[in-house]
């Protein structure tokens, strides 16, 4: 997807870009793989971790990776209740869902190995 592709596709969804240059601010030198993700799953942003593993803009969250990878998604859980979410699905990761103030359609989602 090229930029104007992404711009596009960040307007249909109304998102500001002040959320996406925040959503790097923060999460760009996290150590795991980070993306702000819509409800329908699509990738609004990603940080350089989540890019090298294939999360580019643009993409289903859930097409990328082993399918079981994405097995006990909390996503839906989180955008209901507007309440992080976390789970450790082995003993060396940790995962997040994470809501984003005054934004009920889109969340950060991250993955952190220990």
């Amino acid at each position: 997807m090229n930029s104007e592709e992404r711009k596009d596709l960040k307007e249909q969804m109304n998102i500001d870009k002040s959320v996406i240059a925040a959503f790097h601010q923060m999460w760009d030198l996290f150590p795991g793989s980070v993306r702000l993700i819509h409800k329908n799953h699509t990738i609004l942003a990603s940080n350089p971790i989540a890019k090298e593993l294939g999360f580019e803009e643009g993409l289903k969250c859930i097409c990328i990776g082993a399918r079981e990878s994405h097995r006990n998604c909390k996503s839906i859980r989180m955008l209901k209740t507007q309440t992080a979410q976390v789970d450790r699905p082995s003993m060396e990761k940790v995962r997040g869902w994470i809501p984003v103030v005054g934004y009920d359609d889109i969340y950060v989602h991250f993955t952190l190995t220990i």
